[in-house]
C-alpha cells in the first residue's frame, strides 16, 4: 500500500517527523521512511486462562501443581494431596495457563447440602504469583458453582489470603480453625447464574 504525504510535511532524514526536506525542489533527495522496529505486543488475548481439567494431560498438570505447592513447598501435606473428592464425578479440576503454560489450579464440587459449594486446592506456581492468576482462579470457580445452580460457595482460606478474598467480594464466616492441620478463615460469596452457559457442564448449558 502506497501512502502518499502532503509536500510541506515528510520525515526528517532521522526519521523524525517534520518539514520536509528539499520536498518539490527539483533535483533534492527525497527523505526517506525508516523501517521501524518490529514490538512483539500480544494483542486480543488474555495470557490467562482457566478452564476445566478434562482429558489426560491437563487433569495432569493440574495436579502436578497441587503437589508442587501443597506437597513440595509448602508441606501442607506429607505425601500426596489426592483425597476422596478427586474421585467424584461431580468434582471440577480447574487448571489456569499463562500464555499456555500451566499456572496455577482450583477445585470445586457440591457440599452436600442444598446450593451449597466448597472451593479448595487454590494453588498458583512460584513463577507465576506475579501474574494475577489467583483472582481469574477464583472467579471462575465461582460462575462454575453459579452455573450448576449453586447459591453459596465456601472455602478455608489460609490467613495471608483472608484480605485477597475480600477484595473478590467474599466475606469471613467465622472464627479461625485448624483445617488440614493448618490455621484457616472460614470464608463464603453468595453465587449467582451463569454469565457463561457453558460453565454449566456438559448437558446443562442453555
Amino acid at each position: 500500500m502506497t501512502a502518499v504525504l502532503p509536500a510541506q510535511v515528510g520525515l526528517a532524514g532521522d526519521g523524525r517527523e517534520g518539514r520536509a526536506t528539499g520536498a518539490g525542489r527539483p533535483g533534492a533527495t527525497p527523505s526517506r521512511i525508516r523501517p521501524v522496529r518490529p514490538v512483539n505486543v500480544l494483542v486480543g488475548v488474555d495470557p490467562v486462562v482457566c478452564r476445566p481439567a478434562t482429558d489426560t494431560a491437563t487433569c495432569a498438570a493440574h495436579h502436578a501443581i497441587r503437589h508442587a505447592v501443597f506437597v513440595a513447598e509448602q508441606g501442607v501435606f506429607a505425601d500426596s494431596d489426592l483425597d476422596a473428592h478427586d474421585a467424584r464425578d461431580d468434582v471440577v479440576h480447574v487448571l489456569a495457563t499463562h500464555l499456555g503454560r500451566p499456572a496455577g489450579t482450583v477445585r470445586l464440587y457440591p457440599a452436600g447440602r442444598p446450593g451449597e459449594w466448597v472451593g479448595d486446592r487454590l494453588a498458583v506456581l512460584p513463577g507465576f504469583r506475579s501474574a494475577a492468576i489467583g483472582g481469574p482462579l477464583v472467579r471462575f470457580a465461582v460462575e462454575a458453582a453459579g452455573a450448576r445452580d449453586g447459591t453459596r460457595m465456601r472455602a478455608h482460606v489460609q490467613l495471608p489470603n483472608e484480605r485477597f478474598f475480600h477484595r473478590l467480594g467474599w466475606s469471613t464466616d467465622g472464627p479461625v480453625e485448624t483445617y488440614v492441620g493448618h490455621p484457616h478463615i472460614p470464608m463464603s460469596t453468595p453465587l449467582a447464574g451463569p454469565t457463561t452457559p457453558w460453565l454449566a457442564g456438559p448437558g446443562r448449558a442453555a
